[in-house]
């Protein structure tokens, strides 16, 4: 079972690969990153879920020790859905709306000028039957914190989930109305590629 099947290329990926062995990259035309977050607080019924995008980033996977790089560009982060009551309702939110989100987003809460970027290296990747266990280091927010990460077979796609809690990474997250309206502190990232 190979670990990537997006365009391969010679490429020196980092320590775990030599010049010369083929990568699988991947980026927003091939693979999707797809960020969740979540409302809570008295007034939570005011607010929404939110589903963003990620439209600038890369992942290098190599084809034999399936060791993994990823560059994320947290100012590409771009609103898709909301979610009031649980229903996906895109036209909820006007384009004004989601121009104050993502400004608030890149500028208040990641502070994406001082930190432009959000960068993952494996350090460890398991086959387990039909799917790979991921060990790494994920630098967020100017913080570094190792990341464990399951990639699942779906369909003819691989599927890696994970739960980031943002003060883990010295990021507060949104409240508004003196804590009446919040976001979770935990975010859900997904991300997905063809096989």
């Amino acid at each position: 079972m190979a670990l990537g099947a997006g365009v391969r290329i010679g490429y020196a990926l980092g320590s775990r690969c030599a010049i010369g062995t083929a990568v699988a990259e991947y980026n927003a035309s091939n693979a999707e990153c797809l960020v969740f977050a979540f409302k809570e607080g008295l007034l939570s019924k005011a607010a929404h879920d939110l589903e963003i995008r990620v439209e600038r980033f890369e992942i290098r996977v190599d084809d034999t020790s399936h060791a993994i790089v990823a560059s994320f560009d947290p100012n590409s982060l771009r609103l898709v859905n909301a979610y009031p009551a649980g229903r996906t309702e895109p036209e909820q939110l006007s384009q004004s709306d989601v121009q104050k989100i993502h400004d608030h987003i890149v500028g208040d809460i990641l502070q994406t000028r001082e930190f432009p970027e959000v960068r993952f290296v494996s350090s460890m990747v398991e086959a387990a039957d039909e799917e790979f266990h991921v060990t790494g280091s994920l630098t967020l927010h100017g913080e570094t914190r190792e990341l464990h990460a399951d990639i699942h077979e779906r369909g003819e796609r691989w599927v890696a989930e994970v739960l980031l809690e943002q003060p883990d990474f010295g990021i507060k997250p949104f409240r508004a109305l003196f804590g009446t309206i919040r976001i979770k502190p935990g975010v859900r990232v997904r991300v997905s590629a063809p096989r």
